[in-house]
């Protein structure tokens, strides 16, 4: 056994990309490492201060996509340039916008699952320079294209990327393994 001390290490962890609009109605967006869901309606992300950050303080909205196989160069290129210093910064990701149906955000095209998200609260200590802003999510939207017979949201279809922080690479899910909420019941 190796112990590696206290590190931001979960496996999957999900790659967010978090869409906001500035005050002149500019979409811009950023990969976001550190989130999770945290209710049946909420969504916590933990975030630094940044431009994203300001819009989200100014609109009291955002969408968190999932970063997908197809878009891992987009994707890490708005986590690694800040919308202060690259205002094309969307167009150079080739990520383009439409508003959101429910909330005061963009939804990414060329992301094809989105949770819409109003800000409830910001939690964290300046002092820590960390904050975590919580969101109740209003709505999810998904692309046709990722839709199973159904009409539910096919992961498969998705393919939506992991983040390894232990060597920072992006990864694709691997095939299902079992059916939750009723291969336990084999050990009944």
């Amino acid at each position: 056994m190796k112990n590696f001390g206290p590190k931001p290490m979960m496996f999957p962890m999900p790659v967010l990309i978090l869409a906001t609009y500035d005050k002149d109605g500019n979409a811009n967006a950023m990969n976001a490492a550190w989130g999770g869901i945290v209710e049946g309606d909420q969504i916590c992300i933990s975030l630094s201060k940044h431009a994203t950050t300001e819009n989200i303080d100014c609109t009291k909205a955002f969408t968190v996509a999932f970063g997908t196989a197809d878009t891992v160069t987009a994707c890490d290129y708005v986590g690694i340039v800040s919308a202060n210093n690259e205002p094309r910064k969307m167009k150079k990701a080739g990520f383009t916008t439409r508003k959101s149906d429910f909330v005061n955000a963009p939804v990414i095209n060329e992301l094809p699952v989105s949770l819409e998200c109003e800000l409830l609260r910001i939690d964290g200590d300046a002092s820590q320079e960390e904050y975590h802003y919580i969101g109740k999510i209003v709505n999810v939207v998904a692309d046709d294209s990722v839709l199973d017979e159904k009409g539910n949201i096919d992961i498969k279809k998705v393919n939506p990327i992991c983040y390894d922080s232990s060597n920072h690479g992006y990864y694709t899910l691997g095939e299902k393994v079992g059916q939750a909420f009723s291969d336990g019941k084999k050990l009944m």
